[in-house]
């Protein structure tokens, strides 16, 4: 019985084998057609999305599933949440599919089916909780028949570098378009960070006293609020210029000169005293009145409170807890970055004006470029003359930005001069450099790139003006171009490992 179902399974293997042919489409001399549809890509770039799509191509009566790669470009990270419409178009008549979420991040997979050959719209309509968009992919065409199709599609050109979807979105991975820009020349120099007048204060000591501490936390570089208790100062147990008994005083004096002054100013609308007696009895209960306000003013329980009057942080202390100060004594300054003040300085030889300065940058903390003259900063003023041993002109630059930099440190600046040229610019961040040499990544495709060497021409700030390499509009990586030439290193093209 064993034999029997042996030779029978082995007789239907052999007959599947030798009718194969049977289950393929021919051509008229005989050769084959084949069933599979080639592959088309597209990349499209919007304001707010990048859109990399691979569908096979569309052929009436065929359906095809699209997978759809959508990168917000605001920290081109993938659509997490959201709804994807597709639609194929042709005047005012055609079909659409929805995904209602992604199948993986970042990917929709709607599909649809032609009914007719033509040329076509494949319209893209994207909707998320945060933003919307609509991408236009023009010129689609349907073919007749899969035959067309593989005649037609040309065959996708092996990239240089091939980076995928989900490798650049685990990493910090930006690009940029290459566009016109302005150009200046810059002069390289250096600059010292200083506090902006107005963004500090010093507190003086409004009374004689003892300082007591509020915070044992009470240092330098402590943030501050506005109307928080820093310290205060007690004359408790001083035999004088005891605060609280001066209060005491001028409280009295305040009661005795409110109560004189109503009782004139009865008699004075009764024409019964002079004006020149009410007019002094007035005066005295202003003086009285202000002397004890000044007084009284921030005391409380534990004496004259000094308290913070912006939000800033701890600049300087100038006594220390238990001290005993006099009146008008500095105690501490509170400051802020929400304004500095810029020094840096020109050669004599470029005749520096204020107006002569179009633009001024300086290195952040984090490394990057900043125009000093963001959030309505300013040239605040240009020496006007050299000195013996001091041959640079001092320029200062008030910078509104928040300057996470310390007060006194150094920072690399650049000085745009003169009338700006209108050049192709790549941002600066794309720049690979080698040995001097220069070049950048482009994105040729949703993971296309390729590495090219550019020629750079004048550097403003966070831009690089192009002589060569590089046209307007095309797309290269800022962040993550290390990675993505890395990669090109490797020899290796990554196995594609999209879950669509």
């Amino acid at each position: 019985m064993k034999y029997i179902f042996i030779v029978c399974i082995s007789l239907f293997l052999y007959s599947c084998g030798n009718n194969q042919e049977e289950d393929h489409a021919h051509d008229a001399e005989g050769n084959h057609l084949t069933s599979e549809v080639p592959a088309v890509s597209k990349t499209v770039w919007t304001d707010q999305t990048e859109l990399f799509v691979e569908y096979p191509a569309l052929v009436e009566g065929k359906t095809s599933k699209f997978a759809a790669h959508f990168t917000s470009l605001d920290k081109h990270q993938p659509i997490r949440e959201g709804s994807v419409t597709v639609s194929l178009i042709k005047g005012d008549s055609g079909i659409r599919n929805s995904a209602e979420a992604p199948s993986s991040p970042g990917i929709f997979s709607p599909a649809l089916q032609p009914k007719e050959p033509g040329t076509y719209n494949l319209i893209f309509d994207l909707k998320t909780p945060q933003y919307s968009d609509r991408i236009v992919i023009e010129n689609v065409r349907v073919y007749e028949s899969v035959a067309e199709a593989s005649e037609n599609v040309e065959a996708a050109e092996e990239a240089e570098i091939s980076f995928l979807k989900e490798q650049a979105w685990k990493i910090d991975f930006r690009t940029a378009p290459v566009t016109l820009g302005e150009v200046y020349d810059i002069v390289h120099t250096s600059g010292v960070w200083q506090a902006a007048p107005g963004t500090y204060k010093t507190i003086a000591a409004g009374a004689n006293g003892m300082v007591n501490f509020v915070s044992e936390s009470l240092t330098e570089g402590t943030e501050v609020n506005r109307g928080q208790l820093l310290m205060t100062l007690s004359s408790e147990g001083l035999s004088s210029n005891n605060i609280q008994a001066e209060i005491a005083q001028a409280k009295a004096r305040y009661d005795q000169a409110q109560a004189e002054y109503e009782r004139k100013k009865e008699l004075y609308e009764d024409r019964i005293v002079p004006k020149a007696e009410f007019e002094k009895v007035e005066s005295d209960f202003r003086v009285a009145e202000a002397n004890y306000l000044a007084l009284a003013s921030n005391f409380g329980a534990g004496g004259k409170e000094i308290r913070a009057p912006f939000d800033g942080f701890i600049k300087a202390i100038n006594t220390s807890n238990g001290d005993y100060v006099e009146q008008g004594a500095n105690l501490i300054t509170i400051g802020t970055d929400k304004s500095r003040l810029l020094k840096t300085q020109l050669s004599a030889t470029y005749n520096p004006r204020k107006e002569s300065i179009a633009n001024v940058w300086y290195r952040n903390d984090q490394g990057d470029w900043e125009s000093a003259l963001n959030s309505d900063g300013s040239i605040v003023s240009v020496g006007k003359e050299v000195q013996d041993g001091k041959p640079m002109i001092p320029v200062y630059v008030k910078v509104n930005d928040v300057v996470e930099m310390p007060e006194g440190s150094f920072t690399e600046v650049q000085i745009a001069l003169g009338e700006a040229e209108t050049v192709v610019v790549v941002p600066e961040a794309a720049l690979l450099e080698d040995y001097g040499n220069y070049s950048v990544i482009v994105q040729t495709g949703g993971e296309s790139f390729e590495r090219r060497p550019v020629r750079i021409g004048k550097r403003n700030g966070k831009n690089a003006q192009v002589l060569g390499g590089l046209q307007e509009g095309e797309v290269v990586v800022t962040t993550g171009n290390y990675q993505v030439k890395m990669a090109s290193m490797s020899g290796e093209t990554p196995g594609h490992g999209h879950e669509h």
